[in-house]
């Protein structure tokens, strides 16, 4: 099961903070947008998302049809397969992708010891 790109997605109460905090650590901002409260940062392959006020928990997160580098690749696991695919292995969702629809599309599991995991696909 190809997920696609991994991050690390941090809710944080400061994003100026978290930014100068990261940056310490080698971290680059190469997107998002800050009046909006988020920023994506990157050190090499290591990608971390900030998101002020939009998640209540850190998040691991997968994006199908993305490298580390945010760049398109195909082919890749449409969304919808791998929630079909994980239903059908017995996950249970907290939120789910319209199985009918295409292109961009997310859902969340959480693991065993109650952490999300979401795929969010945005192509």
């Amino acid at each position: 099961m190809d997920l696609g790109a991994f991050s690390v997605s941090l809710a944080v109460s400061d994003l100026a903070a978290s930014r100068e905090f990261y940056g310490r650590l080698g971290f680059e901002a190469f997107g998002g947008d800050p009046d909006q409260g988020w920023l994506m940062l990157r050190n090499g392959p290591h990608v971390i998302g900030l998101f002020q006020g939009m998640f209540e928990r850190n998040l691991l997160t997968f994006n199908p049809g993305w490298d580390q580098a945010a760049a398109d690749v195909d082919p890749f696991t449409d969304v919808r397969e791998l929630q079909r695919t994980l239903r059908e292995a017995g996950a249970a969702f907290v939120s789910e992708v319209d199985e009918g629809g295409s292109g961009p599309g997310s859902f969340i599991v959480i693991d065993p010891d109650g952490n999300p995991v979401l795929v969010d696909q945005h192509r």
